[in-house]
């Protein structure tokens, strides 16, 4: 495996109302936006912290429509052969939900699933001439952390560190919520995996994004018709997080280092 095999990369969402997502978004984290074009492909927006691309935003696909799935960030994680790690997907017991194809001049990419249903992305990037520099860990607007709500917090681990190398960092005992295992990416602490609670529907990853304050935060998503369902809660690491969704309905998640 390379050094980038089973790094995440890039976050995105699919909305039905790209341009409330926009001015939500810019409001709550503090994002610009710019619009991307690619040969073949539907309108794309890049959400951007500092004039650095941190994530995407789409349309949300009218194929998808009627299916149950709601509005939803999704992560992409780079992989060396994503033709392979889409194999190795179904071979363990998880499965492709679309299958490995080209984006023109971005790199290619497949939409798969887990054993318990969590649906991520994989992606093989096409080399890039001047990639940007990675911004230090908590920088505002950036992601910050990577969620797991698995069908069973140990199977879920075992899979991801057989497919994408991840590793165990720590565990954390959360008391009758169970185990929260830290998970690290070539020795960087990157996201945590837990066994969904009975409140949560399905098995579904979450994304943190990084906000300078949490109190102010809360007002920005209630002003712009988001809602908090969890939260304010400290958690280790002298951090802050709430659980939200936005007013179309997409769940996301921000943390700050202050109240």
């Amino acid at each position: 495996m390379s050094e980038t095999h089973g790094k995440f990369i890039w976050c995105e969402l699919m909305t039905p109302d790209t341009r409330a997502a926009a001015e939500f978004y810019g409001k709550v984290v503090g994002w610009t936006t710019t619009s991307m074009t690619v040969p073949g492909q539907p309108p794309y927006t890049i959400f951007e912290a500092g004039g650095i691309g941190v994530a995407g935003m789409m349309d949300f696909p009218a194929e998808l429509e009627g299916q149950g799935i709601p509005p939803n960030w999704t992560g992409y994680v780079a992989v060396d052969d994503v033709d392979q790690s889409a194999r190795d997907f179904a071979a363990n017991g998880g499965a492709v939900r679309r299958p490995p194809e080209d984006i023109p001049t971005i790199g290619r990419f497949a939409v798969v699933a887990d054993p318990h249903g969590a649906v991520i992305c994989i992606m093989t990037p096409f080399p890039m001439e001047n990639p940007p520099p990675e911004a230090p860990m908590g920088t505002p607007g950036h992601v910050g952390w990577r969620e797991l709500y698995a069908g069973n917090g140990e199977e879920a681990f075992t899979f991801y560190a057989r497919l994408f190398g991840w590793t165990k960092d720590h565990d954390f005992d959360m008391g009758e919520m169970g185990v929260y295992r830290i998970f690290a990416e070539h020795g960087v602490q990157t996201g945590g995996i837990m066994t969904r609670p009975t409140s949560m529907p399905m098995a579904a990853w979450a994304y943190y994004f990084n906000v300078p304050a949490i109190d102010a935060a809360i007002e920005r998503v209630k002003a712009g018709g988001g809602t908090v369902l969890n939260g304010p809660m400290e958690v280790p690491g002298n951090s802050w997080i709430i659980q939200a969704t936005d007013p179309q309905g997409a769940f996301f998640c921000l943390v700050a280092p202050a109240r």
